[in-house]
């Protein structure tokens, strides 16, 4: 089969997570929160209109978010397709990537590190429009007064994965 994009959902403790991969990579990850169907709509529009649910295809990617949620895995290490972040914004989700689990940057330190200490709000807009989360893990940055700041899974979902893995044990069940 011919497709440009395989799509599966996965059950996750910050609740469903729709995984879509191109051959190059993992292209998305979205909250339910964020509609799935929506997303889909636009993996269409941007990506190619040519999208099939394949879960077997997406295997691997699953079994290492599972094994990110269960605490027996860091970080999941995945080919990544990052072309629905460009420019400025794929500057940041690139930098996103160094941060390491348990650590935590404020918005400010990472405009500095992409050599833009003014474009603290364009940071905060690169977040929140990071077309991999929890992979690329923008819930780990924060505010400078240490609150946690928006997030596209919601914000009981990045205090979840933030007291997870500052606490470095399996996080609670999904409510």
């Amino acid at each position: 089969m011919n497709i440009d994009v395989a799509h599966r959902t996965v059950d996750s403790p910050v609740g469903a997570l729709l995984l879509a991969a191109t051959e190059a990579g993992l292209v998305r990850v979205a909250f339910a929160a964020e509609d799935h169907d929506a997303v889909l709509a636009t993996l269409a529009q941007r990506v190619g209109p040519r999208l099939a649910h394949c879960p077997a295809r997406l295997d691997a990617i699953a079994g290492q978010l599972d094994e990110y949620f269960d605490g027996s895995r860091r970080d999941v290490d995945v080919p990544v397709d990052l072309r629905l972040a460009q420019g400025f914004r794929r500057t940041v989700v690139q930098q996103l990537r160094g941060i390491g689990y348990g650590e935590r940057r404020s918005y400010a330190e990472v405009a500095s590190a992409v050599g833009s200490p003014g474009a603290v709000r364009a940071v905060g807009t690169a977040c929140a429009r990071n077309p991999l989360p929890v992979v690329i893990p923008c819930h780990r940055v924060v505010r400078s007064d240490g609150s946690a700041g928006r997030y596209a899974g919601g914000a009981a979902a990045k205090l979840l994965l933030l007291e997870f893995e500052g606490r470095g044990m399996k996080p609670p069940a999904a409510p």
